[in-house]
């Protein structure tokens, strides 16, 4: 049975130790009664997200920030903007351009409020020789440290998550905390994820990560802007990924990875404006999918501009 944790304020543990108890007959015994710690009750039996009105939602965005600014000793606020009307998202990128200097990867951790230690990254950038007949992301190269990049004779390739038309991972997900909103975004939602990590096994992408301790993120590096399905903090236990920086694109700014390219490899734009820098990528460069005979139509394209 997973760890009942005890400190000053009671008796502490997640949905995944309750139903693993439930599942033992044990609930009854696991169940703390320390009516001191309110905060915990409300977080335990918190409905779904796509269950509650807006009232509900609201309440549960104010305990958030008081919890986090207790926590994190600063205020943070928690979003949670709409999906924009008649907008599907969609990203480019041009291989020819990239030079794996992984700013794109280290823009992500820091506006997302990803794990310093452990470590996790949402971006991976990966490296390949050029010549090399197939893409293979299993036999690539993920850690490299040339003195300089780009190398003359490799070519690299970032990959995170694809945000697939037909997810496996939200078809896997026996909560439903993961799921499709209407502008093509997968979310999830942290506080019904109970970390069997069925999704990961899903991802042909290998875009999901866990977070097997607690997320380590100094105060001084939280980004206070945060959306409740992106980047809110994690807990241990969990599983999260890459949501096109949801917390920027619904408020009309481009996700902090295209920002921090320093060559332009990176586009994003409405798959359904035909004016959009997405769609002129898709109509007049020769854009590939990742494993698309997996008919997972991911929402992510790739193209060479130019020859390398």
């Amino acid at each position: 049975m997973g760890k009942i944790n005890k400190d000053r304020k009671g008796i502490h543990f997640d949905r995944r130790t309750f139903l693993k108890g439930a599942a033992l007959g044990l609930a009854g015994t696991a169940l703390p009664l320390n009516k001191a710690d309110a905060s915990f009750w409300e977080t335990f039996f918190q409905k779904h997200f796509r269950e509650m009105n807006e009232a509900e939602i609201k309440q549960v965005l104010e305990r958030m920030e008081k919890e986090y600014e207790q926590k994190y000793k600063r205020a943070i606020k928690v979003g949670n903007e709409k999906e924009l009307p008649g907008v599907l998202f969609g990203y480019g990128l041009d291989l020819s351009r990239c030079i794996g200097c992984r700013r794109c990867e280290y823009a992500c951790v820091d506006e997302n409020n990803q794990s310093r230690d452990p470590q996790i990254h949402w971006i991976t950038v990966l490296r390949f020789k050029k010549g090399e007949k197939w893409v293979d992301l299993v036999e690539s190269e993920k850690y490299y440290n040339p003195e300089l990049v780009p190398e003359p004779d490799y070519f690299y390739m970032p990959v995170q998550c694809q945000q697939c038309e037909n997810p496996p991972c939200v078809r896997v997900c026996p909560t439903q905390a993961t799921w499709k909103e209407p502008d093509g975004i997968v979310v999830i939602d942290y506080n019904w994820c109970i970390g069997c990590r069925y999704c990961m096994a899903a991802c042909p992408y290998g875009a999901r990560h866990f977070n097997w301790a607690e997320p380590k993120v100094k105060p001084e590096e939280i980004n206070p802007q945060t959306h409740y399905l992106g980047n809110r903090p994690r807990s241990k236990g969990v599983v999260e990924k890459c949501t096109f920086c949801i917390q920027r694109t619904r408020n009309g700014r481009y996700p902090a990875c295209v920002e921090a390219c320093p060559v332009g490899a990176r586009k994003f734009g409405n798959l359904l404006d035909p004016n959009s820098e997405i769609r002129y990528a898709i109509e007049h460069k020769r854009v590939f999918r990742l494993k698309e005979d997996l008919n997972t139509y991911p929402k992510f394209y790739y193209f060479f501009a130019y020859g390398v």
